[in-house]
């Protein structure tokens, strides 16, 4: 999934949004930045309306800081393909926003990528945990910077529906199911999923595995290095099993259920929704702003339960790279690793930055708060969406790979060993083209 567009227009100018800079007038700079009077920055993403809107004022400031002109370059999904265009015309953007892992594997072995700078290396060392470091590293050499992040290990709740449950934020998977099973008799579906739109079907999986299995089986089924048949693999899909067959638990019509429809169901109808909670990661904020729903009050989070030791903390992220060796492409990395540029979108909300040295009163809201803070404590024990990792045939395409095999199991989720070996059928193939 990572963090696609949100739709807008296709305007090749960044312009002037009629903004000063949005929030970062209201804090010094922290870091220094180099005087570019005149010179042409380029800047790609695909984010697009409301994001946009707020990724522009983060460039004014830039603009301001360094007297650079910075031009926004709409890219279309997927990011790597649009690039490929761009390099082949010979016009390649200074910087791009890349939305995997794999995305910037991809443009280092492309050989466009361009190693960050000292300046920006410093910037990172002092705000970012190793963990963020090395998911912007390929081969041991650092590329990029994680400018915008997703806490995908959560769980948001109609406040409603748990006070007349009388019920509290459960903290493991056992406490979860006991919430659930309570919910249930209050006369309310549990929880809402997304079961048409299939990765967030991953993330449930990710989530378990990761709590369940532990970090290191976490980064060697995501490499394919254990196949899909491994016992680890039989324990997470049991327990997800034994969420996704319990009777009454999910709300109807899971596989045709879209993800904004599954937030909204679990925030319309006052304290008899479709559904009492619903999972997933930060983003759900803004599936819930259009209900009249308000985050904090009508809407509440908390950290993805501990199926096995500790909470688990599954991520993605945007990171900025350069893809020429030009100053303004440094200075812009630069901006982008200190808490400067992180606190402008902070300050707007949709938000969550890796970075530890952006002050978290910087966030509109005591839930953007705790989701960020959560963010930053997991330091290095963070993990990135594992089918963000997979080769995209098997983790990230519609009626295909890992998709169709969890969607299938939504479905029949008594058929572990079964959907066992259509995942580890599926990998092998992809993982060897790959």
């Amino acid at each position: 999934m990572g963090l696609g567009a949100c739709g807008g227009d296709d305007s090749d100018d960044k312009g002037n949004n009629g903004k000063d800079g949005g929030g970062g007038k209201e804090s010094a700079a922290t870091v220094q930045l180099p005087k570019l009077d005149g010179e042409k920055v380029s800047v790609a993403a695909v984010w697009g309306g409301s994001e946009r809107k707020v990724f522009l004022e983060v460039l004014d400031e830039f603009e301001k800081r360094t007297g650079a002109e910075v031009s926004f370059v709409p890219a279309q999904d997927p990011i790597i393909s649009f690039l490929e265009s761009k390099v082949a015309g010979g016009q390649p953007p200074d910087v791009a926003m890349l939305p995997q892992v794999g995305a910037i594997e991809q443009a280092v072995a492309n050989k466009w990528a361009k190693p960050v700078g000292p300046e920006a290396q410093k910037e990172l060392d002092k705000n970012y945990a190793q963990g963020w470091q090395k998911l912007g590293a390929v081969d041991g050499k650092q590329y990029g910077v994680y400018f915008k992040a997703a806490n995908k290990s959560l769980v948001w709740y109609n406040t409603a529906v748990f006070d007349n449950a009388g019920v509290e934020e459960p903290k493991t998977w056992d406490e979860f199911m006991q919430t659930a099973q309570t919910v249930y008799d209050s006369g309310v579906t549990p929880l809402s999923v997304a079961g048409a739109e299939a990765w967030t079907l991953t993330d449930w999986f990710e989530n378990i595995y990761l709590s369940q299995a532990g970090p290191q089986k976490y980064d060697q089924l995501a490499k394919h290095e254990i196949k899909w048949t491994d016992p680890s693999v039989e324990k997470a899909l049991t327990t997800l099993g034994g969420l996704f067959g319990k009777k009454g638990f999910i709300a109807d019509n899971a596989l045709q259920t879209e993800f904004p429809a599954s937030v909204k169901q679990t925030f319309t109808g006052g304290d008899q929704p479709k559904a009492g909670m619903v999972f997933e990661g930060d983003m759900v904020s803004l599936s819930i702003s259009e209900t009249k729903a308000k985050v904090g009050t009508d809407a509440k989070v908390f950290p993805f339960p501990a199926v096995g030791d500790g909470p688990p903390a599954v991520v993605g992220g945007d990171a900025a790279v350069a893809l020429k060796d030009s100053k303004g492409a440094q200075a812009l990395l630069t901006y982008f690793a200190s808490p400067d540029a992180a606190r402008i979108w902070a300050q707007a909300g949709g938000f969550v930055s890796p970075n530890k040295g952006l002050d978290l009163k910087a966030y509109p809201n005591d839930v953007q708060r705790g989701i960020a803070d959560d963010l930053i404590k997991a330091g290095d024990d963070i993990r990135y969406d594992m089918s963000d990792q997979a080769p995209q045939s098997f983790g990230g395409t519609p009626g295909k790979g890992e998709w169709k095999a969890l969607q299938d199991f939504l479905k029949n989720p008594k058929n572990v060993a079964g959907t066992q070996q259509t995942l580890e059928d599926a990998a092998a193939k992809a993982y060897k083209k790959s």
